[in-house]
């Protein structure tokens, strides 16, 4: 494939460089941010010059380049409210990773500018306050175009990780009856014991377990009990039908993605579950009184 040079249109030398990355084979995350980014960068020069189109040289113009990250860096150029609001700065990673996608779509075509790319910051870090908000955001608004199953899974999944202070793997195997929702001490029974719920995780798992109920009920004979299950049906695989939702646990890769997806969604930024571990009041996790 021919390099594209600074009088090639900005549109194809994107395009260009993405198929760049992908010969290289780059992760298609990492493809998907730097298109991403790239096209950010192009809609905001476009819009500024008040032009359809422009050459990869003039996009990569070192005073664009710096007017869309100034703009970027205060907020202007995101397409979604996240949590912190409107008019919140963007996350330092998230101005790190568009200087890097600047600097190799740069030396991808032989152009001489590039942007400081400052070391990766510590990760971003929700207070209490905001992990309830989250989790009610997730549970009630939800992403648009998320699937409600999804996204009611996701919040069950992430209420119990800030409840329980454990990962996702240790709580991929649950069983529905290890919940105890009903009563003046609702908990969830682990490995090592009973640990406490509070009110707004019992709202949130019961309204999951009311959509489960209605993907179970899709099964021919029982119930096979596991608490996560896919909310659509599996891959066909060589020549069976596929697989319906309920019959095996939902994998711990897809809790992940399923949680990268839409809090990426409602905050603006990727977050770990872990975040909501840290974020938890430790009063959450004491065991209920006997």
């Amino acid at each position: 494939m021919p390099v594209p040079d600074a009088a090639t249109s900005a549109r194809e030398a994107i395009d260009d460089f993405i198929r760049h990355l992908a010969d290289r084979q780059f992760a298609v995350s990492t493809r998907r941010i730097r298109k991403h980014f790239l096209d950010e960068y192009l809609c905001h020069a476009l819009r500024d010059a008040g032009a359809a189109d422009m050459t990869a040289g003039e996009l990569l113009d070192p005073a664009r380049a710096g007017a869309w990250l100034c703009d970027a860096a205060e907020g202007r150029t995101r397409v979604r409210t996240p949590l912190r609001g409107r008019d919140a700065a963007a996350y330092p990673n998230s101005m790190r990773v568009r200087a890097d996608t600047y600097n190799g779509f740069a030396e991808f075509l032989g152009l001489p500018d590039r942007r400081d790319s400052q070391p990766p910051a510590p990760g971003y870090r929700l207070t209490p306050a905001d992990t309830e908000r989250l989790l009610h955001d997730l549970a009630v608004r939800r992403p648009v175009y998320s699937n409600l199953g999804t996204a009611l899974r996701t919040a069950a999944v992430a209420a119990l990780v800030a409840d329980t202070d454990r990962t996702v793997p240790e709580l991929a195997r649950l069983k529905v009856r290890a919940l105890h929702l009903d009563g003046d001490a609702p908990h969830v029974d682990l490995a090592d014991g009973p640990c406490p719920l509070s009110d707004a995780t019992v709202q949130i798992l019961t309204r999951w377990l009311v959509a489960r109920a209605a993907l179970i009920a899709e099964l021919e004979g029982s119930d096979p009990g596991h608490l996560w299950i896919p909310v659509k049906p599996g891959r066909p695989r060589g020549g069976r039908a596929a697989i319906k939702p309920g019959l095996t646990p939902a994998a711990v890769r897809t809790l992940h993605a399923a949680h990268r997806s839409l809090v990426s969604r409602m905050l603006g930024t990727p977050l770990r579950p872990g975040a909501f571990r840290e974020a938890a009041p430790p009063a959450s996790r004491k065991p209920p009184s006997p």
